[in-house]
């Protein structure tokens, strides 16, 4: 069974459809806000091998989208916290929600920076950052240079290796989409 092999397929029939731009920018814009797992990556991998000269163009529109999903999930954080801050309370949970609010005061950008950059589902940080108040604008800043560098590497991957890329993908995609649930498992199980 090789159930991220044929999402990986459904995601490069995307990058061949006239509607490509606006898949990458909609599902880069969800990916930082409510999205599960990071797909943005392969669409955008795989539109950059179909047009090697536009890949930055498409790193470009990626980055934009989500930083806009990105600041949407930061809202969603700010209106949240208003909903689940009696339940917190109600559960003795307030010095932890404390904890996380000083751990954002502190070490907020350097969050962002490798949350932005990293596999590990982007939302809960964009969320996070809401419900913990961080400034918008650093917040803003430091998602754009963390999203701009992860989807500049991958274009710059996809124009340097060409079609080595998409055989690496097509040969890994299934190890690569169990290893995220794997991560994003023992991120939960840690921060719980």
């Amino acid at each position: 069974m090789r159930p991220f092999h044929t999402l990986y397929n459904k995601i490069l029939d995307w990058s061949s459809s006239r509607f490509a731009i606006f898949w990458l920018s909609l599902i880069s814009f969800l990916e930082s806000s409510i999205l599960p797992y990071p797909i943005q990556d392969l669409l955008l991998a795989s539109m950059s091998l179909k047009n090697r000269s536009k890949a930055y163009y498409f790193a470009t529109i990626c980055t934009i989208s989500s930083v806009l999903g990105a600041i949407t999930g930061y809202f969603i954080g700010v209106y949240a916290i208003n909903f689940i801050m009696p339940m917190l309370d109600k559960l003795n949970y307030l010095p932890e929600l404390y904890s996380a609010e000083q751990l954002f005061n502190n070490y907020g950008v350097l969050i962002i920076l490798i949350a932005g950059f990293s596999p590990i589902p982007y939302k809960l940080f964009t969320i996070s950052a809401g419900m913990m108040s961080m400034p918008l604008l650093p917040f803003v800043a430091f998602s754009i240079i963390a999203r701009g560098a992860r989807y500049f590497l991958i274009s710059l991957l996809v124009r340097k290796f060409g079609k080595k890329t998409d055989a690496w993908l097509n040969k890994y995609i299934d190890r690569l989409g169990y290893l995220l649930i794997i991560v994003v498992a023992l991120g939960i199980w840690y921060v719980y």
